[in-house]
């Protein structure tokens, strides 16, 4: 199995006690570049620095995520791999990008992500900006993507997203609480807990 690691904003005292965790577990770990790894070093210096470049070479960037690939693989495949990456593995970050090269190369690795601080939490504490609201995050597109907080009627919510020509959703309730559940698609309930999260996805993303 192969596992993104958030490893926060780039303080090593914001690592999640589960991040440290799994960089202990881990039979090998990768890092995208010196400033992941200045993250990772105390826990595993044996870590492994591989080569990300920041190109618009879309050829060059395909070399170098399929030698990647071909590097974690055989670490994933017999047992348990981490990919430490700044902020969070799943908020523009390479790592999904990764996965894909690696189940097209190598289909028989699973794949799972732990979260980390990300920098747009992060901000807001440095910067002591209190959020509230509605807010927008772009790296500079188009929204393609919504997030709704304590959502108590998510159908109801769905429903009226896909007049404006949203199709995918996903509800997390109760998120890493005991009473945890998803729910896809069309399970969505009529009632949710306040602790409810909806994401809405438009199909062309």
């Amino acid at each position: 199995m192969l596992v993104g690691v958030g490893l926060g904003p780039g303080d090593p005292e914001l690592l999640t006690l589960r991040a440290v965790r799994l960089l202990g577990e881990a039979s090998a770990v990768f890092v995208p570049g010196n400033l992941a790894y200045d993250l990772v070093k105390l826990y595993r210096p044996d870590a492994v620095v591989l080569n990300f470049p920041m190109t618009n070479d879309e050829d060059y960037i395909r070399t170098c995520m399929g030698e990647n690939a071909d590097r974690i693989a055989p670490h994933a495949k017999d047992g348990l791999a981490v990919f430490g990456i700044i902020g969070d593995p799943n908020f523009y970050s390479t790592f999904s990008r990764l996965c894909e090269v690696i189940a097209t190369r190598y289909p028989e690795i699973t794949f799972a992500t732990e979260p980390g601080i990300s920098s747009i939490t992060a901000f807001a504490s440095v910067a002591n900006v209190p959020v509230a609201g509605g807010f927008l995050v772009s790296d500079g597109n188009g929204p393609e993507s919504r997030i709704f907080m304590k959502v108590r009627r998510p159908a109801a919510l769905a429903a009226s997203l896909s007049k404006e020509g949203y199709s995918e959703f996903v509800l997390v309730e109760r998120m890493f609480m005991p009473e945890q559940r998803v729910y896809q698609g069309d399970e969505l309930p009529e009632k949710s807990d306040y602790f409810s999260i909806l994401f809405a996805r438009r199909p062309h993303a």
